[in-house]
């Protein structure tokens, strides 16, 4: 009787399909060894993500070094950046200074500031530095500032009549305004 009552169970089981004792059994092996796996995996995982962590703060840490290092680069660039000029400069201010102790009548110190000032102008020349042209120039407010006008039968109008002040351009780039005086008719 108690084979058949266990027949009736397995003929149950298999009626409704529930899994056997030894089905469920080792239904629940794999899924430990899944679990197990999907644990190693897992650590894995995290280990290569704490890596990338690290590496992600290495690479902070030196992105910062380096702006540290560019900033202090920076000033001393600009700390110094007239050095150059004011060297070549030096000369032509010490000319200056000499030609002062050492001119005894005004024809020696007007010859003397003469030729400091055509070295000046040569060393600005060389760093870049050009006037702007005024004379004969239609007027270009890129260029020039307009500070008089005045009507001229001679000049045609919108042109320049008379330089004021010398203007500047330091490798095209304008520095300072040549100031004019510009026919308007």
């Amino acid at each position: 009787m108690a084979n058949d009552k266990k027949k009736e169970k397995v003929e149950e089981c298999e009626e409704t399909q529930e899994p056997t004792y030894e089905e469920l059994l080792e239904e629940i092996s794999s899924k430990n060894d899944e679990i197990e796996n999907l644990k190693e995996e897992l650590k894995k995982q995290e280990e290569k993500t704490n890596e990338y962590v690290s590496y992600s703060q290495r690479l902070q840490a030196d992105f910062e070094n380096f702006k540290k290092v560019n900033e202090k680069q920076n000033r001393e660039i600009i700390k110094y950046a007239n050095e150059n000029l004011i060297t070549k400069i030096l000369d032509s201010y010490e000319d200056l200074g000499r030609a002062l102790e050492n001119s005894s009548n005004y024809d020696e110190l007007k010859e003397g500031i003469g030729l400091i000032n055509n070295k000046m102008k040569e060393t600005l020349k060389k760093e870049g530095l050009e006037e702007i042209p005024t004379k004969g120039e239609k007027f270009d407010p890129f260029k020039h500032e307009a500070l008089m006008a005045e009507k001229d039968d001679d000049v045609e109008n919108g042109y320049i009549i008379e330089e004021l002040m010398k203007g500047y351009t330091l490798k095209d780039k304008v520095i300072k305004y040549s100031k004019v005086k510009v026919c308007k008719k």
